[in-house]
């Protein structure tokens, strides 16, 4: 089977560009130089020698449910700083930091020449933080050393670390420390009662308090190459939560054993290029490391360090890209969001019913009311993303009960969308904020900054944005077809025409004929914002993009003044409000990529989608073990050069864990439709730096199939070589 070359206009457009080759408010000096681990609600920001040093003045802590137990933990040998030899937290679970020393000395007598020590110090998270000390003496006499550890808890509030001012403010209760134990405890203005617990595993032999800081020594007397072993654990509670009891060779197991499993029960992917093949992995592991097990379910956090909670368009849209891949997080998502789907209209939530949330917190600020997060409902764009997965869910498993139960909770979603997302009844979904303590923009470009007309005036609301026009018409054409699937004509009919209605409305109103663009949104006067951004590429992955207009788009995006190099811009270069290190207006994020590469392949435009995927795989080869960061800035590529890092993006982060994914099943032409049991290959197109790709444990319905791709120049086949199940696979048009 192979695959028929691409159309003409995708070759025109070849020729055309060979000369082309809600901000976080805490800025800091620390950008790739931090370690992270998470499991669960609880992670660790660590700097690399794997301190909580400068007094928590750069984020850095020991985190769960969104509140910081603790903010400084400082380990010294012999009063001096360890040197730093290598570190790294390439498992999501655990991290490793190998220490030496500096010359010690006891009095004006040197006790320990520099370099002869050891000091390994390996983390994992399981329910606490365990951390095992393990320091080995190289000298080939006795020596005696001390180990300080140095501890505080703020018991900061996420918000608070993240820069927001607070009006008032309970401070910690002196801690206490006694054997082998300390504790530090807090009342919020919420009422609820938190500890941070410290317990080593052997008593030290000092412990001092100065003021909300307890420092731990320990005497050590090491012979000829001896190795001793310090362990600690660090529990953070809220309330009475009590987790169950485990040492730390079990937590590891379990840890390791639940990574296997998840693996396991993924699509695995191989290639013939290993730099890929690791850059899969990396991005499988970071999607299970952010797997969070909350009070309502199972759900991909958003990122570390700011966003290990339920974010309702980032587990939307990761969960998406994860499909072909392993649907379960698709199917928890939406139980999830389903059951904390809006009722009322609450403005001080920006709730009303059908809306699907934006952000779950469970810190003090929340609980106490001071910020609207329980939940708030501030995201035009989630509602509309939820209908697409449901529908998509619907499309890879073929799970028509599953579709029938949340049926209602879909239902409540459309509904949403005309009554209250088309505020004004002109035929597009718009935002406005209402809430106090809510966002100015609601989209996924979310900073205050982010709409801003070519003149560099902010857009004001009520704002219609291109992209959320491009996810309803997707959202209603593929709820149609769940619709065909459950026998319901008549609903799927009416939802045709109205995303038809949207198709050819967008095209007249969104459309910048002087441009051969789109306009980004539609402010408050119905006037087009102008600024040229990246927003109308997902147009193409939703299909609104009138066929006539595809061309001239596509070849924007991958202008110079949009694409760098390594990816596509946010917002042009020539744009006024230009800035290659913002968060939103110029910088370069993975998930916008990875949905505009996979609409330019809808379009037929198939070399296109595979440079902006070759572009995104040289970036990742730079980024630490091979992973995709959140965003990047968009300073032009050049000869040599690496991608310049955003000083405070998330690592990892679920949508640019997930982008990948989708854009090999993009470049691979693969979907599917389980209630026709049916896998469809779409004009197969690999790049030149994939020669073979074999995708095994490929799950459609309840079929199991193996496919392997292959590339002779210009031409991609592919072959079936295992099936389980009576899927069919066909080539699609």
């Amino acid at each position: 089977m192979n695959a028929e070359p691409e159309r003409e206009a995708d070759a025109q457009f070849a020729e055309d560009r060979r000369e082309t080759i809600a901000v976080p408010v805490l800025i800091t000096d620390l950008a790739s130089k931090t370690l992270a681990i998470k499991e669960g609600e609880t992670f660790l920001y660590s700097d690399l020698e794997g301190n909580l040093d400068h007094g928590g003045d750069y984020g850095l802590g020991l985190y769960h449910k969104d509140t910081r137990f603790l903010s400084q933990f400082r380990m010294e040998v012999s009063g001096r700083n360890p040197v730093l030899l290598s570190s790294s937290s390439e498992r999501g679970y655990m991290s490793y930091v190998d220490l030496t020393n500096p010359d010690l000395y006891d009095g004006d007598v040197l006790a320990v020449a520099q370099q002869t020590l050891n000091i390994r110090r390996i983390r994992a998270i399981n329910g606490k933080l365990f951390e095992r000390v393990r320091i080995k003496n190289y000298n080939p006499h006795p020596i005696a050393v001390e180990l300080g550890f140095s501890m505080e808890a703020d018991f900061a509030d996420i918000f608070e670390v993240r820069g927001m001012a607070r009006e008032k403010h309970i401070p910690p209760d002196r801690p206490t420390a006694e054997g082998n134990r300390i504790e530090f405890t807090s009342t919020g203005l919420d009422g609820a009662h938190r500890t941070t617990v410290v317990e080593f595993a052997q008593e030290p032999d000092t412990l001092e308090m100065e003021g909300r800081t307890v420092r731990a020594t320990f005497r050590m007397h090491l012979g000829a190459y001896q190795t001793k072993l310090i362990g600690l654990t660090v529990q953070p509670l809220v309330e009475d939560e009590r987790p169950p009891e485990r040492d730390f060779d079990v937590a590891v197991h379990e840890l390791r054993r639940s990574y296997e499993e998840w693996e396991r029960d993924s699509t695995q992917i191989l290639t013939d290029n290993e730099l890929f093949n690791q850059l899969l992995n990396r991005s499988l592991r970071d999607l299970r490391a952010l797997y969070t097990e909350t009070d309502g379910g199972g759900v991909l956090a958003a990122g570390i360090p700011w966003y290990v909670t339920i974010f309702g368009r980032d587990a939307l849209i990761s969960s998406h890209q994860l499909l072909s891949v392993n649907p379960e997080p698709a199917r928890q998502a939406l139980e999830l969001l389903a059951a904390r789907q809006g009722t009322v209209v609450d403005d001080w939530r920006d709730e009303q019913p059908g809306k699907i949330l934006h952000e779950v917190r469970q810190g003090e600020l929340a609980r106490a009311g001071i910020v609207p997060h329980t939940p708030y409902f501030g995201s035009v764009d989630a509602t509309p993303w939820f209908l697409i997965l449901y529908a998509q869910h619907f499309r890879w498993t073929g799970d028509l009960d599953f579709a029938q139960k949340l049926l209602p909770a879909a239902e409540a979603a459309l509904r949403w969308i005309d009554e209250y997302g088309d505020m004004d009844g002109d035929g597009f979904v718009e935002y406005l904020c209402r809430s106090p303590r809510g966002m100015r923009n609601q989209g996924w470009k979310d900073s205050h900054d982010s709409i801003v007309h070519a003149d560099g005036h902010l857009a004001e609301p009520p704002i219609a944005l291109s992209e959320v026009q491009g996810y309803v018409y997707l959202a209603k054409e593929r709820m149609a077809g769940v619709y065909r699937a459950m026998g319901d004509d008549r609903r799927c009919e009416f939802l045709m025409g109205e995303a038809h209605e949207l198709k050819r409305r967008y095209n007249e109103a969104f459309w910048m004929d002087d441009e051969k663009y789109y306009a980004a949104a539609l402010d408050g006067d119905k006037r087009q914002v102008r600024t040229v951004m990246s927003n109308p590429g997902h147009g193409l992955y939703c299909g609104i993009v009138d066929d006539e207009k595809a061309l001239a788009l596509a070849k924007r995006l991958l202008a110079p003044d949009m694409f760098s190099g390594w990816g596509i811009r946010t917002l042009s270069k020539a744009a006024a409000a230009y800035n290659p290190m913002s968060y939103h207006n110029g910088s370069v994020w993975p998930h916008d990529n990875a949905l505009i590469a996979a609409g330019l392949k809808r379009y037929g435009f198939i070399r296109s989608t595979n440079r902006v995927a070759t572009a995104l795989f040289d970036a990742a080869v730079h980024a630490d073990y091979l992973r995709l960061p959140e965003l990047f800035c968009g300073f032009t590529r050049r000869t040599p050069n690496r991608p310049v890092s955003y000083p405070v993006a998330c690592s990892p982060q679920a949508w640019a864990a997930g982008s990948p994914f989708l854009m090999l099943q993009a470049m691979l032409g693969i979907s599917a439709r389980a209630h026709e049991n049916l896998l469809t290959v779409n004009k197969p197109h690999l790049p030149t730096w994939l020669n073979t790709v074999e995708v095994r444990n490929l799950l459609v319905g309840g079929s199991r199939i193996s496919l392997v791709f292959r590339r002779e120049a210009e031409i991609t086949s592919f072959s079936l070589l295992s099936r389980e199940g009576d899927v069919r696979v066909v080539m699609e048009e």
